[in-house]
């Protein structure tokens, strides 16, 4: 049964980053119950900054993190920290969401915001030096690399794409397979060869730093290319299969589709964050949380709140 004692909650948010504190922030000003159950393993974690989040220049993905669940608690949302088993509907039509602590709780409305894990290549050293010198998103860090010495690993068009991105902030560019077939087309390689960025397919053994600053790569068969910055193709998956077992339905990806008001394609169920198609960005994370959370309170109004539409004039022909 319910651990609450008069009502469910009116929402359950999965997932304590960006998007999920932004909305458990909005919908406590709108005087909702709110519960969220966060694992305390987010993404990015060992980043040195999270960039371009207005008004906050040097905050770190710790320092935001922590940030927005002091507010979030200010407006008075309830923060779990655990691991979400189960989540069921009911015969009542609210959510029964079971932890593996086995404690339960019951909500009106579910906000999916628990984003998705990295594939990292198989690159020694890279973990030392993620987040001060090796990346992954253009958008957030490309501006670190202004008149730096500059490896994209990857293959094919993202590998292509991903370089081309980042011709916008420098020009000393080399693209590094791994080891792996590069994948290239001759419309890729042209591109490529028009902006004098040239292909290296040796594997890659090593990346030497100094205080987590890269300073080159060590490719098979003893060669050493210098370099300042790094930037792989990275996949990507779901953090949590609860949307699959909830029936959402999803991209070819694996991402969560939803509608213009992040509704999910399961009744009371929505979706918010890096777990939705987009770019990935922590900015973009929290504006999805709080359109999120303004559509889930609309749908949470009684009917005497909700004006009623205007009639649409039809002309006959």
């Amino acid at each position: 049964m319910s651990i609450n004692d008069v009502a469910p909650y009116d929402v359950a948010i999965i997932g304590g980053g960006p998007a999920g504190l932004t909305a458990a922030m909005w919908l406590g000003r709108y005087l909702h119950r709110v519960v969220l159950v966060d694992s305390g393993d987010p993404r990015n974690w060992q980043t040195r900054g999270v960039n371009g989040y207005l008004g906050l220049p040097d905050v770190t993905p710790a320092e935001l993190r922590g940030r927005g669940r002091d507010e979030a608690r200010r407006q008075g949302a309830e923060l779990i920290d655990g691991c979400v088993e189960t989540i069921a509907r009911q015969t009542s039509g609210d959510y029964r969401v079971v932890l593996e602590s086995g404690v339960a709780y019951e909500a009106k409305r579910i906000l999916l915001a628990f984003g998705v894990r990295d594939v990292w290549p198989e690159i020694p050293g890279l973990e030392r030096i993620y987040g001060a010198s090796a990346y992954h998103c253009p958008d957030c860090d490309g501006h670190e690399t202004r008149g730096k010495k500059t490896v994209v690993v990857g293959v094919g068009r993202r590998a292509v794409g991903l370089a081309l991105a980042l011709a916008t902030w420098t020009r000393e560019l080399v693209v590094c397979t791994n080891g792996a077939d590069p994948e290239l087309t001759e419309p890729l390689l042209a591109q490529l060869d028009a902006l004098n960025i040239p292909v290296l397919t040796e594997r890659i053994t090593c990346a030497k730093h100094t205080d987590r600053m890269l300073d080159a790569l060590e490719l098979e068969g003893g060669m050493t290319l210098d370099c300042d910055r790094l930037f792989f193709q990275m996949g990507h998956y779901p953090a949590d299969d609860l949307a699959q077992r909830l029936g959402c339905e999803r991209n070819d990806e694996g991402f969560v589709i939803i509608d213009e008001h992040h509704h999910t394609s399961v009744e009371n169920v929505y979706a918010a964050g890096d777990l939705v198609p987009g770019a990935q960005i922590a900015l973009g994370a929290a504006a999805g949380g709080a359109r999120a959370a303004i559509a889930i309170h609309r749908s949470l109004l009684a009917p005497e709140f909700i004006i009623t539409p205007l009639a649409q004039n039809i002309t006959a022909l």
